[in-house]
């Protein structure tokens, strides 16, 4: 007995069959055909979809592993440059107060030096003042010494020897210096 016949025979199942036209031998060869179809597929097509996809999958997860190192590496980085910023600028602070004491400095000197310059011709032109005084002074008395003289050879009307002159000089200079 063959299976056809066994399917053939009188059951529920092959009446079902007979009743929607279901022929077995070509029943047999579609499933056949289809098992070759469906096998084709799977060695040809679906196993390479497949590694394909598990390539991508694959490069997907190293995409995000990358990608997360990349955080980590710019999250250090910024912290780094962060770092750099503060202390340039404690730097830059630190040249800012330099300056302004080199400044401050440089300005104290010269000043002390112009105050210096400044008393040196301020002595000068004291000294100067009292050269001129003592000048007009020794000027005056000659020319107070001289009219007394004058004056006194025209009141007496005599001609004053030199002694007489030298005297006269003398008692005008000492009254002038009291």
């Amino acid at each position: 007995m063959s299976v056809f016949t066994i399917l053939a025979a009188s059951n529920p199942i092959s009446d079902i069959a007979q009743q929607f036209g279901v022929d077995w031998w070509k029943f047999l060869s579609s499933v056949i055909s289809f098992s070759i179809v469906a096998f084709i597929l799977y060695k040809y097509a679906y196993n390479p979809i497949l590694q394909v996809l598990e390539q991508r999958r694959h490069k997907i997860e190293d995409g995000l592993r990358s990608a997360e190192e990349m955080k980590k590496q710019l999250a250090t980085a910024q912290q780094q440059a962060t770092e750099l910023l503060a202390k340039a600028g404690t730097n830059a602070q630190k040249v800012i107060d330099d300056a302004k004491a080199s400044a401050k400095a440089i300005i104290d000197r010269e000043s002390a030096r112009a105050t210096a310059e400044a008393e040196q011709i301020i002595a000068k032109a004291h000294e100067a003042t009292v050269r001129e005084h003592a000048k007009m002074l020794s000027d005056l008395k000659r020319e107070v010494s001289r009219l007394v003289i004058n004056t006194t050879s025209k009141v007496t009307g005599k001609v004053l020897t030199q002694e007489d002159r030298k005297r006269l000089s003398e008692e005008a200079a000492s009254e002038l210096a009291a």
